[in-house]
């Protein structure tokens, strides 16, 4: 719908995509035990998903901790708590920096990857020959490359955690002179399993939704180069919107529990 269309009209055709994406994602979950009995399949998708994103997840992992670093220990220095720039750190690459950095990034490289895949695979017919033949498309093509998503973005996070302290200890010890037995000790006795539990199940809803975003705009997208080239963007655009709408509606709740 254009820009110029009027609001409740636009406001309508919002609302009318949330009830299909929510239909596509009902219809995908009814197909994700059947597409558990092909395991090669779901291990090939989690490998293009998640160890082809490994490079960049681990260098932006790097110097977020880096920067994290830098940017704590000169605010915990005006309060004479150096020695907590671990703590500081761990917790918001845990629970915060990490599943939304890691979301975003996942999006950005493995979200358009899917997207444009199975966008090509319309424009060129493949998906209606597959219906054609009685084969169901969103069994063989889309569950998988879902699932694929869904369990490598929890893995991606994890490895962008333990990068970024690695990153905060290089700068804060070796760089800026924090004792390296504080800079440990404060942050494992501060860093709890709750804390972990929620940048796991943040992780898990970012990557659940970033893959949903990516899968169902390649599905649907128009079958012309510039109809991928749009359903690819769209993924990128609705995938962070919804991470950040995610993650804050997620935050309140952990905080409110």
């Amino acid at each position: 719908m254009s820009a110029a269309a009027p609001y409740h009209l636009r406001l309508a055709d919002t609302f009318l995509k949330v009830g299909r994406v929510a239909m596509f994602l009902v219809r995908t979950g009814s197909q994700c035990l059947p597409a558990l009995r092909r395991p090669r399949l779901l291990i090939a998708q989690i490998y293009n998903a998640g160890a082809r994103s490994l490079i960049i997840v681990m260098l932006c992992g790097l110097f977020v901790g880096m920067v994290l670093a830098l940017q704590g220990y000169d605010l915990l220095q005006r309060f004479g708590s150096e020695s907590a720039l671990g703590v500081a750190a761990a917790l918001g690459l845990v629970k915060e920096l990490g599943p939304v950095i890691t979301a975003l990034l996942f999006a950005g490289r493995a979200g358009t990857s899917l997207a444009s895949e199975i966008g090509l695979m319309r424009a060129t017919d493949q998906l209606s020959a597959m219906e054609m033949m009685a084969v169901d498309p969103v069994r063989h093509v889309v569950v998988p490359r879902f699932l694929g998503g869904i369990i490598a973005v929890p893995l991606l996070t994890a490895i962008f955690d333990a990068i970024g302290i690695f990153g905060a200890q290089m700068i804060g010890v070796g760089l800026l002179g924090v004792e390296s037995g504080s800079f440990w000790s404060q942050m494992q006795s501060a860093v709890t399993t709750a804390d972990i539990r929620e940048g796991l199940v943040k992780s898990l809803c970012f990557g659940a939704a970033c893959s949903l975003m990516a899968v169902y705009e390649g599905f649907h997208a128009e079958p012309t180069a510039e109809g991928v080239g749009l359903a690819t963007t769209r993924t990128v655009v609705s995938s962070a919107i919804l991470t950040l709408l995610l993650d804050y509606m997620l935050t309140a709740a952990f905080l409110g529990s």
